[in-house]
């Protein structure tokens, strides 16, 4: 894997731990699912940035992944679907104080919220967007997402669909994201380390984590077998990435890309205005 730079002091100097940031309510995924590991990743990564929970915000949209905001103790929101990036973006802009991670799947994130993917890696704000990629549609029951191989053959999709698979990080690095990196939902403290490193970048942070969906896409648990650390170092050089992903297999894991472009800087002015007044401008 390639060098992960985080500060291990953090939770050392802030005493929040990973069970700081897990809520009470118990995960309702299926037996099995990559996701319950994206979670304990996610509040390890957590902890490791030694944010308190009331300082970072969750957002999602619809879908298996996109429950991940409940199961946290961080101010959460559980929007439409494909919408959680405009959400976040709203939201980071109004209160750029807050730690702003986005949560979602293929089908969430690249299909339906996939003209949202383009422009917010394109606005490169300050926040962190975490998929979890199972190439399939769990939630309802196995349909081929963006991301399904074209001759997966199934009862919904018989033969395949024969359509070509979208490539999230060959897009991300094309549309401008700031941070572009994959990880593995069974490698647990691999997948925390390039979150937490993902959050302190600044500017769009876009990491793909491949989660096995062992209900509907069985042969998934041999994922754990196939994937393996990236052969390059991570790159601040979008050309030198570009050509890497040119023969990428889809089971690399590790930091791609490192870019210093500048993030979207949002000029907030807090309002002094009353809640009567407020009202009142609205008043017929």
């Amino acid at each position: 894997m390639n060098d992960i730079i985080i500060d291990e002091a953090a939770p050392a100097t802030t005493g929040l731990t990973a069970a700081s940031f897990k809520s009470a309510y118990k995960p309702i995924w299926c037996p099995g699912c990559g996701d319950f590991s994206v979670l304990s990743s996610v509040t390890r990564a957590l902890a490791i940035m030694g944010v308190p929970p009331k300082d970072c915000a969750v957002v999602s949209g619809i879908g298996c992944s996109s429950r991940l905001p409940a199961y946290t103790t961080c101010y959460g929101f559980h929007g439409v679907h494909g919408r959680s990036l405009a959400v976040a973006t709203g939201l980071k802009v109004a209160r750029p104080d807050l730690q702003v991670l986005v949560a979602g799947g293929d089908g969430d994130g690249y299909s339906i919220g996939g003209n949202h993917f383009l422009h917010a890696c394109r606005r490169n704000v300050d926040m962190t967007y975490l998929v979890m990629d199972n190439h399939v549609y769990g939630m309802t029951k196995g349909q081929p997402s963006p991301t399904t191989e074209p001759d997966w053959d199934s009862k919904l999709s018989p033969g395949g669909t024969g359509v070509r698979v979208f490539h999230p990080q060959v897009v991300a690095l094309a549309s401008g994201a700031n941070f572009v990196a994959r990880a593995f939902a069974g490698d647990l403290h691999g997948t925390a380390a390039i979150l937490a490193q993902a959050m302190q970048h600044p500017g769009f942070s876009f990491v793909e984590i491949l989660s096995p969906c062992v209900t509907f896409r069985p042969e998934q648990r041999e994922w754990k077998k196939m994937v393996h650390p990236a052969e390059v170092a991570v790159t601040d050089d979008a050309a030198r990435a570009a050509r890497h992903l040119m023969h990428d297999d889809g089971l690399n894991i590790g930091v791609l890309y490192a870019g210093h472009r500048p993030p979207y800087a949002a000029s907030v002015q807090r309002s002094h205005q009353s809640d009567h007044d407020f009202e009142a401008e609205f008043a017929l």
